[in-house]
């Protein structure tokens, strides 16, 4: 039996260990976090193509049951101008929605699954370094601990040490200009319609909200940034200071971001926002391999982060079940994703470029917007399915290539 060592107990991780399991191979998970951090990202919007990954390996009971369904987003500007209104789930045959749901929930429902199905998950094992020898791959610990398997997946995130030591030349992680902040309101409600997600392309920031079937309010909002911050800066602003900035930001825009401004749970907190760009080497040949946002982080405009992360961790599993040798299933695995997810890398780039648009950009995209709603409701949104209506089908088999 082959054994898989895994890095990182977000996502990717612990779904990894579980498709493993599916094909036969032991799988040990390694997160240098303890069992109770607190995982930011507050809401996320899972997609229907990220369930679909679970259900592909019968997971899907596990995030089903605590999301909350989101039928459309609908999008107005500053002056609260309707731009468009598109679907979720862009009629999948299978009927799958997306789901908004706290980020931390997701990821201890992940876990709870591994664990359901006998992977083991460590916590405070921060690696330091790993070896590829003839025998296999060990990984080395901060804690001074080892451990050895035959192959090692690195799922330890945009900030990955994994992918590091397959290249040293591998790119740095890069900057999107808009940061990230949000949670979710209990007991107060604003007015839009159910399961639709409200985003405001405001004047000079981007705001969104949703009401949840818990009298709540779920809401995140994008303050512009052109540089980078410094290395704590963000950790270091008040409560305070951030809803003086968001209401500067949102000062004359129609709508309520005021009133949820005021209404949100203190503390506000805020943190940057990266993705990566083209990384050219996936493996190392034959030992290690990332998955995740450690091969291709998106920026969380894209909406596709951990769904993108839940199809490759399904799919690395298919390739080690059906290729011969695990180069060539690495080489397939980065043959069979790459363009897909290069392509949703720079869609949610692009997105995030919408949201920090200057004076000009904002009249040409007030424009353009409505005319892209118009016409993916005039097909159904068949020319979005390539994206949420991806569909894995986890006992078809994978052609391998030579590597």
């Amino acid at each position: 039996m082959t054994r898989a060592l895994i890095i990182g107990g977000g996502i990717a991780g612990p779904t990894a260990a579980v498709a493993l399991r599916r094909i036969g191979m032991e799988a040990e998970v390694f997160e240098q976090l303890p069992p109770d951090a607190d995982h930011r990202g507050s809401w996320i919007t899972f997609q229907a193509n990220g369930l679909d990954a679970l259900r592909s390996i019968g997971m899907g009971r596990w995030v089903e049951g605590f999301g909350y369904p989101v039928d459309t987003i609908s999008f107005v500007n500053g002056r609260g101008r309707l731009l468009g209104r598109m679907p979720m789930a862009f009629r999948r045959p299978d009927g799958l929605t997306s789901l908004m749901m706290p980020r931390a929930r997701l990821f201890v429902s992940l876990a709870e699954m591994a664990r359901s199905e006998g992977v083991t998950i460590h916590h405070g094992k921060r690696m330091v370094d790993a070896r590829a020898n003839r025998d296999g791959v060990v990984a080395w610990f901060e804690d001074g601990t080892e451990a050895t398997g035959d192959i090692l997946i690195g799922a330890d995130g945009i900030h990955s040490r994994i992918r590091t030591i397959i290249d040293p030349n591998a790119p740095a992680p890069r900057y999107v200009p808009v940061l990230n902040t949000g949670g979710h309101i209990p007991n107060f409600t604003v007015d839009v319609p159910p399961r639709d997600f409200r985003m405001q392309f405001g004047t000079r920031c981007f705001f969104a909200w949703m009401n949840t079937p818990d009298g709540g309010t779920v809401w995140f909002a994008n303050p512009p940034m052109r540089r980078e911050p410094t290395r704590g800066e963000l950790a270091r602003m008040t409560d305070e200071q951030w809803r003086l900035w968001l209401h500067e930001l949102m000062d004359g825009d129609i709508g309520p971001a005021s009133a949820i401004i005021d209404a949100a749970p203190a503390p506000i907190q805020g943190w940057a926002t990266y993705d990566m760009p083209v990384v050219t080497r996936w493996h190392d040949g034959s030992r290690m391999v990332v998955i995740g946002d450690a091969a291709h982080a998106t920026s969380p405009a894209s909406g596709q982060g951990a769904s993108m992360a839940l199809e490759d961790a399904v799919i690395l599993a298919q390739c080690l079940r059906d290729c011969p040798t695990a180069r060539s299933a690495f080489a397939t695995f980065q043959s069979l994703r790459r363009d897909r997810v290069e392509r949703i890398v720079e869609m949610g780039r692009a997105s995030s470029a919408d949201k920090a648009a200057g004076p000009v950009m904002r009249v040409v995209r007030d424009l353009i917007l409505p005319r892209k709603f118009r016409a993916a409701a005039a097909d159904g949104g068949a020319s979005m399915m390539w994206l949420q209506g991806h569909h894995i089908d986890f006992d078809r088999r994978v052609a391998p290539i030579t590597a």
